[in-house]
């Protein structure tokens, strides 16, 4: 009710017998519209900080990256692989500021790309704020670092910089635009209401618009570049080189599991959000069990390829287990929020089968990816598209994206396979647009030997030859001293130098 009626309609209540009704009437009705602004503005605040926080764990997962290919990658590229994750942070923000997020979530727009926001203009809006560019920036960047792990250890700094200023700048927005702006022809939120078969895609958190991006330019890039020199020998026969640091990794994949609770749980962006009028229950129940679900896919996946792993290898490998974990969370990615806690269970037990199937797949076919990005993102965020398009719930689904009470949902539970329809198209068309857009790129800087460093140079490692020294070194007394960190030894008997 407005100030005004509030005051007349008061004032009459209060009669002619009230000293001056007209003036009580507006300063009880004044009172009340002060509360009413504070509770919505409390409201804006507490989302705002609940984006921003979640914006912080998906930030974090920079680290957790950084340490996974730390450890997943010899000692002689340590120093390589750490830089470029920084590179794909800093260089990730800048071109997200000036064109990312304009062609991602700038509206109003076309279905195919935005075109509004370049450099943050007319932000804030009632469109987006500046936290939902940090939190969309932090999601850029988690794209460009996958696809950094599959072309580790052989490839040239500049090709680094190029590929992930593409990537975050435009090929991934564009994406993002498609199936998470409300103008994207394929959103499940579009605002014209002209949904893809009646439901648009249900990716929530980006099984396909941030893993299969990620995973898809990756394959391009190590497909172009070809293996590692050493990972296949003269017969063709799978050479393992291994990573130098098993506590990076694990360290790493602890990292990336921390800030999956901002990926998944923080993509509603809200959390202020009754559904009905039980005070216990709303989009703060929605969030705990996304966390919940998230939770049980990649346990579940990491036990699975722990036991399929022993079968098939006869040893019990914790990086093999990390990486399962990781496929896990890959694929519940997508339907986190609409799919019940047990049918979580179900998703990590075929993304840790999937990841098993790609890797023998990827070794049959002599393609070498260092962290087996493109086999655990690529594949697995693949299979989170489709087992939302096959477990989403009627419920949740209405819940989380409103409209028509039936509109389709999961096959498997009784929604019909109008949503597996348009999860298929969206699995084709991002292999496809990745694919005309980092083909061609990974496949230029191939041609003008941008792309890959000098056979010496990999065999020295990019430490030494591309960055002035290793990240670390040892050394006996008698060698010669050399840009790194320096250790000596000390036989029995002897004293630490420190000590004399």
């Amino acid at each position: 009710m407005a100030a005004t009626d509030c005051s007349l309609t008061l004032a009459q209540l209060l009669g002619p017998n009230v000293t001056n009704s007209g003036a009580a009437a507006s300063f009880i009705c004044d009172q009340f519209t002060t509360s009413t602004h504070n509770f919505s503005d409390t409201k804006f605040a507490v989302d705002t900080v609940y984006l921003l926080f979640s914006a912080y764990l998906v930030f974090s997962m920079q680290l957790g990256f950084a340490m996974l290919c730390a450890g997943s990658v010899r000692a002689k590229n340590t120093m390589n692989i750490m830089l470029t994750n920084v590179l794909d942070a800093a260089a990730g923000g800048l071109f997200y500021y000036l064109f990312g997020f304009a062609f991602a979530f700038g509206t109003p727009s076309n279905p195919f790309i935005g075109r509004h926001f370049f450099g943050l203009k007319s932000i804030p809006s009632t469109a987006a704020d500046y936290s939902f560019f940090l939190y969309q920036w932090a999601f850029a960047i988690a794209a460009a670092g996958i696809t950094s792990g599959s072309i580790a250890e052989r490839t040239q700094f500049v090709a680094y910089l190029i590929y992930s200023s593409v990537l975050t700048g435009f090929v991934y927005p564009v994406v993002s635009h498609w199936f998470w702006s409300p103008d994207g022809w394929a959103s499940p939120s579009r605002s014209n209401g002209d949904l893809l078969f009646g439901t648009g895609v249900i990716d929530f958190a980006g099984s396909g618009v941030v893993h299969m991006v990620g995973g898809i330019a990756g394959l391009w890039g190590a497909l172009i570049e070809g293996p590692r020199i050493g990972r296949f020998d003269k017969t063709g026969r799978s050479v393992a080189l291994r990573g130098h640091s098993a506590t990076l990794v694990v360290l790493g994949t602890f990292m990336l599991w921390f800030g999956w609770y901002g990926f998944n749980p923080g993509s509603f962006t809200k959390i202020l959000v009754p559904y009905g009028s039980n005070n216990f229950y709303g989009q703060w129940s929605a969030v705990g069990r996304t966390a919940v679900t998230t939770t049980l896919a990649g346990c579940t996946a990491a036990l699975t390829t722990l036991f399929g792993k022993r079968i098939l290898s006869g040893h019990w490998n914790v990086t093999d287990v990390c990486n399962g974990l990781l496929g896990g969370f890959a694929a519940i990615t997508s339907g986190c929020s609409v799919v019940e806690p047990w049918a979580a269970v179900i998703c990590g037990f075929v993304a840790a089968i999937v990841l098993i199937s790609c890797n023998k797949l990827a070794e049959k076919v002599k393609f070498d990816d260092p962290l087996e990005a493109a086999q655990l993102h690529g594949g697995c965020g693949a299979w989170g598209i489709i087992f939302t398009a096959l477990f989403a719930t009627k419920k949740y689904v209405n819940e989380v994206y409103g409209g028509d009470a039936g509109r389709p949902h999961g096959l498997f539970m009784g929604g019909g396979g109008k949503l597996l329809g348009a999860h298929l198209i969206q699995i084709l068309v991002i292999i496809g647009w990745v694919s005309v857009t980092m083909g061609p790129l990974f496949y230029g800087l191939h041609k003008l030997k941008l792309l890959r460093i000098s056979p010496e140079d990999e065999m020295a490692g990019m430490d030494m030859t591309r960055h002035g020294g290793f990240a670390y070194v040892y050394h006996d007394e008698d060698e010669s001293p050399t840009n790194g960190i320096q250790i000596s030894r000390i036989r029995p008997g002897e004293t630490s130098p420190i000590e004399n």
